[in-house]
């Protein structure tokens, strides 16, 4: 039976709970830790690649402990409800540090870690079982896609909208200030994060709740914490897997560096307001978000998934970096201008578009390895190969903050630097920042993806193989 358009909606929405997240992370931490708390870009990017990478390994621990889940609820539910509430909490108190926090850099930054830390075993506690929820609700080829695509549809609107909420009316001019630079709006951003995350985390929760009977199949033995690791390590034995995450590795370092100096190219290198800001993150997604979706189903009828991957990736690297040398040769108009607002519109859009399409194949072709898993080792582990791929995703992405937290302390932009008072030479060196820390890993991702391979014709006839022996059985 096909999927329901309420199926997808329900399910889709949980990625939004993840979005809150990785909204905070990508357009405020950054600015609020250094430009207005006064920590150092270094300290402030050290902490936060410190909490990505104990959200890297935390994730196969949860995954896989997930697959091997006994309870009433199902497997995944549970971790769902555990980890919502705490979210919540976690964003309240990261952009609200008190004043004695605030006064010493030592405990601002132990600040920042703990919450991060917290923020991030939350957020997997609840997304990878969601995500996991992929094949228990469809073992179809194309509609796993689809599925798939509805849960980015809405990661990503949220990722570029609830930013753009708070740019429009959080962080606007106030009394003549850049609200991006008062420290209490960052404290009501938190409550808007924290509601936000519970009413949305509710609905999905209470809207899959359908597939609690699912989840209790398929429970592997329970060995304590060697089996644990021994069903973690089946799931690299998997070449094509084992090249997504090659793939990955590279593709989230680009993502990672490119997002986290995204925001800062955008209010020093172009110089753009609170609200231009706010339009470049949700327009170009109110267009491209859905332009994808809407093209998942017919490409896929087209080309298989790893050739989607390889497409996307190709036309990424032509779209990444291309205004800057154009900017730094005097080719295109002075910042202020019209045009140079309309072709940052343009490039995000294309970016954004591309980005959902590769990040839908990726998840897709690892929920049809499910089943490969499954005809192999008799098992499965959903959760598990996700959360390897999660591994990879925060452990790459992880150079983000760090990255951007060093160009920081070297471009020479202190505390409370405005737009427009920022050197061509500290300028420049976010160009090249930029431009060095996209490319050269997202080449790396291109050529990854032309070593894996997952048709439809192989994912049926593994299923037919699966089907096969259990009725032998």
């Amino acid at each position: 039976m096909s999927l329901s358009v309420k199926n997808r909606v329900f399910f889709g929405l949980g990625g939004a709970v993840y979005a809150v997240k990785e909204a905070a992370y990508i357009v405020f931490v950054l600015i609020f830790y250094n430009q207005v708390l006064g920590l150092s870009g270094t300290a402030t990017g050290f902490v936060l690649f410190l909490g990505v990478l104990w959200d890297a390994i935390s994730d196969p621990l949860v995954g896989t402990w997930s697959d091997r889940f006994r309870s009433r609820w199902g497997r995944r539910h549970p971790f769902m409800v555990a980890g919502a509430i705490p979210l919540g909490i976690g964003f309240v108190a990261m952009f609200a540090p008190p004043q004695l926090v605030i006064d010493h850099a030592g405990l601002l930054a132990a600040w920042l870690l703990f919450w991060s830390l917290w923020i991030r075993t939350a957020v997997t506690l609840f997304a990878l079982p969601h995500l996991a929820l992929t094949t228990e609700f469809t073992n179809d080829y194309h509609e796993r896609s689809q599925l798939l695509g509805t849960r980015m549809g809405f990661l990503f609107l949220t990722t570029v909208g609830l930013p753009a909420f708070g740019l429009f009316f959080i962080f606007g001019i106030s009394d003549g200030e850049d609200g991006r630079f008062i420290a209490a709006n960052y404290a009501t951003y938190g409550w808007l994060s924290c509601i936000l995350i519970w009413l949305l985390a509710a609905i999905t929760i209470w809207g899959t709740r359908e597939q609690i009977h699912s989840s209790e199949e398929l429970i592997v033995e329970d060995e304590g914490l060697q089996g644990l690791l021994a069903d973690f390590l089946k799931i690299l034995h998997n070449l094509n897997f084992r090249q997504i995450l090659y793939y990955d590795l590279a593709a989230s370092a680009s993502y990672g560096i490119s997002i986290t100096l995204l925001t800062l190219s955008s209010l020093y290198y172009w110089e753009l307001s609170a609200i231009q800001t706010a339009i470049l993150l949700a327009g170009p997604a109110l267009l491209a978000v859905p332009l994808a979706l809407l093209s998942i189903k017919p490409l896929g009828k087209k080309y298989p998934k790893h050739k989607i991957l390889n497409i996307a990736i190709a036309m990424m690297l032509l779209d990444a970096v291309w205004m800057y040398p154009l900017r730094m040769h005097d080719l295109i108009p002075a910042n202020g201008h019209w045009l140079i607002f309309a072709m940052l519109l343009l490039q995000m859009f294309f970016w954004l578009y591309l980005f959902v399409l590769r990040v839908v194949a990726a998840m897709s072709i690892v929920a049809d390895l499910t089943d490969a898993h499954e005809l192999e080792y008799g098992t499965r582990q959903e959760a598990g190969l996700y959360s390897a791929l999660s591994f990879t995703s925060k452990l790459a992405a992880a150079a983000g903050p760090l990255f951007g937290g060093i160009v920081l302390d070297v471009i020479g932009l202190s505390e409370g630097t405005l737009p427009g008072t920022v050197g061509s030479g500290a300028l420049d060196g976010l160009a090249v920042a930029t431009a060095f820390g996209t490319v050269v890993p997202l080449l790396l991702a291109w050529y990854f993806t032309t070593k894996i391979f997952m048709s439809e014709e192989q994912l049926q006839d593994i299923q037919a193989q699966i089907a096969a022996r259990k009725v032998a059985a």
